[in-house]
């Protein structure tokens, strides 16, 4: 039985210590070990890494209270930033 095909999430990120915010692509696998239970793991850039969901690290000082939220929120909080800035 082949493995199915992994699926694209990305999610946004925003530290709650320096307030550095990112967002991230993953690729996602699931499978099934040995004893038939099934587990999921996650790649970015070819490269497995732990589940941004489980402990995400700031990617600027290296905390680990982070707010998970859905893709774009990054984006649209530096667009309103940018545009109060030119006022």
């Amino acid at each position: 039985m082949s493995e199915p095909e992994p699926v694209i999430e990305s999610y946004a990120f925003a530290c709650m210590m320096c307030g550095h915010g990112w967002e991230q692509t993953y690729e996602i696998h699931h499978h099934v070990d040995s004893k038939g239970r099934p587990f999921v793991t996650y790649h970015t850039d070819g490269e497995r890494v732990p589940s941004p969901l489980t402990r995400p690290t700031c990617l600027n000082c290296g905390e680990h209270v982070v707010r998970i939220m859905r893709a774009g929120q990054v984006r649209s909080v530096e667009s309103v930033r940018q545009r109060s800035r030119r006022t």
